[in-house]
């Protein structure tokens, strides 16, 4: 450290001096064609400066392409996190057995109970939820139902819509169990805006309680343009 310190310090003075003096010893006002066969210490200096200036120059345009690049990573996560959409919800929360349908018409069915609604995109109203990014989800619907006592007519089945139009289904309709559940698991690319939704079929019915074996839920896994 005192070694560099005494290199710079004689820099400074050889420029000095070098600057201050008018003469040389040629004559006065004739200066030497080449300054650092005579001044090396100067010459060092004017090297040493070349040096620090390209790596200044260097390490200001490294500088330049980390913050451009740093800008774009925070547009990604901004992006991302208003893009986060999640949702699930159960058929209801009574503690007492609760039963949707039978109807005579198809209908859509209400999920009630709502767990998570990460972004607002589910409507407890109307049971719909409203895709609002453009991306790859996850859709998950969970079906159970008791007939009431073995014997009886047992009923579980829903369609899972996509704008009106069924994609997936289940059906369990048989006398021989009193209790009886499914599941559907599907991934789907959604364009913004579109409508999806569990349909209860005619005769068909879906009973629960606080234990949420009815459910409904979607989340986005990532987004697409």
């Amino acid at each position: 450290m005192k070694g560099f310190l005494a290199v710079v310090l004689l820099c400074l003075l050889g420029s000095a001096l070098v600057k201050a003096n008018k003469f040389f010893w040629n004559g006065p006002g004739n200066q030497m064609d080449n300054v650092c066969l005579t001044d090396q210490i100067s010459c060092g200096c004017c090297l040493m400066q070349q040096k620090i200036d390209r790596m200044k120059t260097y390490f200001d345009t490294k500088l330049n392409e980390f913050e451009k690049d740093l800008a774009k990573t925070d547009d990604a996560l901004t992006s991302a996190k208003d893009s986060r959409t999640a949702f699930s919800a159960a058929l209801t929360s009574h503690s007492g057995l609760f039963c949707n349908g039978p109807f005579r018409d198809e209908r859509l069915i209400e999920y009630k109970d709502v767990f998570i609604n990460l972004g607002g995109a589910y409507s407890v109203d109307t049971g719909v939820f409203t895709v609002p990014h453009s991306g790859v989800y996850s859709i998950a619907v969970t079906v159970s139902s008791d007939a009431g006592s073995p014997g009886n007519s047992l009923a579980a089945c829903v369609n899972l819509q996509i704008n009106g139009v069924t994609l997936a289904g289940s059906r369990e309709i048989n006398m021989q169990d009193q209790e009886d559940s499914a599941t559907i698991a599907v991934a789907l690319h959604l364009r913004a805006g579109d409508r999806v939704a569990v349909e209860l079929p005619v005769g068909c019915f879906l009973c629960d309680n606080d234990s949420h074996y009815n459910t409904f839920s979607g989340f986005l896994l990532y987004a697409t343009a």
